[in-house]
C-alpha cells in the first residue's frame, strides 16, 4: 500500500472531546436533542446571530430540509451552481425539481448573480447560492434579484464556518443556510450538519419536520400535553453524542481558525512567484469577504499540467486533490435532459488543485509542498 506522509486531511482534535463524550454517556441522554445539542445551537446563535438552528446528521441533511420548507415538487425550478458537491442539487432534485444551473466567475467557482435574470422563470422557487472555500458570493447582488423576482435564498455554507460578507457571517443572510460539520471541514464531528433559519416564517415548521414531522419539541419543553404527528418530515437530529464532540470543537474554534489563516497566507505569499511567471493562478480574496481558510486551491493553466503536478505531488509523498465535476455534465443530469454549455465551471473542474490544509500541518511539511511545487515548474 502507497503511504502518503503528507495527507489532504487530517481531522483535528482539541483534547475535550472524549471528555464530553463521557459525559453525554453518563448524563444517559445520547439521542437527539440533549444537552450538548442545545449547548450548540446557543453557542451558533449567539456568536453569528441566526434566529434558529437545527443540528443535523449531514448538510445535506439541512439541505433537505430545506426543501421540505419550501414544500418543493415536480415542476418547479432551482437556480444551482453547477461547481459544486451533488448534495446541492440532490436534495431538490429527488422532490422532482428541475436544476437549473449557473455558472461560475470567471476568476472564482462562485456562482456569476450576473447570469441570474436570465435563468429565472414563473416556475423558479429558489436560488441555492455556494460559498466556495468559504468565500462569500456577492450577496447584496443576489438578495437584491432574489427580493425583486419573490425567491427564497437558501445559503450552501458547508465550508463557511467563521466566514463574513461585509461584515455579516455567511449564514446569515439568505433565508435559510445549510452547514457540514464533515471531518474534512474546519469544526467537525466526523459526520454532522446544521440548519440555520433566518426568516420567522420557517421557524416553527423546520423544528416538526427535524422532529420526525411531530411537535415533540413543544412536549418536551412542557409548552403542550402531548404530542402527534402534524406535518412531513424525517429523523434529521443528530446524536448528543455527535454533538458534545462538535461541542468540544467550538470552543477550540479561534484558535483553529487562526493556525489555518496562518498557514493558507504562507501558501500564498510563497507561492506567488509562480504565478507571476504564469505557471499558476492563487485564490483572490475580494474586499467584501473574510477568509477562513477552509481550503488553499490553485489552478493550473490545463488538465494535462494538473494531472501531472498532482502525479509529481504524490511522488513525493504528498496528496493534493481535485474537486468538483461540473454538475450539468454529470451522468445523472445528462440523462434527465440537462444539455448546458458552462464553460468557467469546466474550466475549474479541468483545473483547480486542493493542497493540503489541516491544524497539524507543520511549517516544515509546509516548506516540502511547496518546495515540490516549486520544482516541478522547474
Amino acid at each position: 500500500m502507497e503511504i502518503t506522509k503528507i495527507p489532504f486531511n487530517k481531522p483535528y482534535l482539541s483534547g475535550k472531546e472524549t471528555e464530553y463524550l463521557n459525559q453525554t454517556v453518563a448524563n444517559g441522554h445520547i439521542s437527539g436533542n440533549g444537552p450538548f445539542t442545545k449547548k450548540c445551537h446557543a453557542f451558533f446563535e449567539k456568536r453569528w446571530g441566526f434566529k434558529k438552528c437545527l443540528l443535523t446528521t449531514s448538510c445535506t441533511d439541512a439541505l433537505e430540509m430545506c426543501a421540505l420548507l419550501l414544500d418543493i415538487k415536480a415542476g418547479d425550478e432551482l437556480i444551482i451552481p453547477s461547481f459544486t458537491f451533488v448534495s446541492t442539487a440532490l436534495a431538490f432534485s429527488r422532490q422532482g425539481a428541475k436544476i437549473v444551473f449557473a455558472d461560475s466567475q470567471s476568476k472564482h467557482p462562485n456562482l456569476n448573480p450576473n447570469l441570474l435574470e436570465d435563468l429565472i422563470t414563473p416556475k423558479t422557487k429558489a436560488i441555492v447560492v455556494v460559498h466556495y472555500a468559504g468565500i462569500a458570493c456577492d450577496m447584496d447582488h443576489i438578495m437584491q434579484i432574489a427580493n425583486k423576482h419573490k425567491l427564497i435564498v437558501i445559503e450552501d455554507a458547508a465550508q463557511c464556518i467563521d466566514s463574513y460578507y461585509k461584515n455579516k457571517p455567511l449564514g446569515s443572510i439568505g433565508h435559510l443556510a445549510c452547514f457540514s460539520f464533515h471531518e474534512t471541514k474546519n469544526i467537525q464531528c466526523g459526520e454532522g450538519g446544521m440548519l440555520a433559519i433566518n426568516d420567522e416564517q420557517f421557524l416553527q415548521r423546520a423544528e416538526i419536520i427535524w422532529e420526525k414531522g411531530t411537535n415533540r419539541a413543544k412536549f418536551f419543553r412542557g409548552e403542550i400535553d402531548k404530542y402527534g404527528w402534524v406535518d412531513t418530515g424525517s429523523s434529521f437530529l443528530i446524536s448528543d453524542l455527535l454533538a458534545s464532540f462538535l461541542y468540544a470543537q467550538l470552543e477550540s474554534l479561534d484558535r483553529i481558525q487562526q493556525k489555518r489563516i496562518n498557514l493558507w497566507e504562507r501558501y500564498l505569499k510563497e507561492l506567488k512567484p509562480l504565478e507571476e511567471k504564469g505557471f499558476i493562478t492563487l485564490p483572490e480574496i475580494h474586499s467584501d469577504a473574510s477568509n477562513n481558510a477552509h481550503m488553499f486551491f490553485i489552478l493550473l493553466n490545463n488538465i494535462e499540467e494538473r494531472t501531472r503536478l498532482s502525479k509529481h505531488l504524490r511522488s513525493n509523498q504528498i496528496l493534493a486533490v481535485f474537486h468538483y465535476q461540473s454538475l450539468h455534465k454529470s451522468k445523472y443530469m445528462k440523462s434527465l435532459g440537462n444539455n448546458q454549455n458552462l464553460k468557467n465551471s469546466d474550466n475549474f473542474e479541468e483545473c483547480l488543485l486542493r493542497l493540503p490544509l489541516y491544524y497539524e500541518l507543520s511549517e516544515t511539511d509546509q516548506d516540502l509542498i511547496i518546495k515540490s511545487i516549486f520544482n516541478f515548474f522547474k
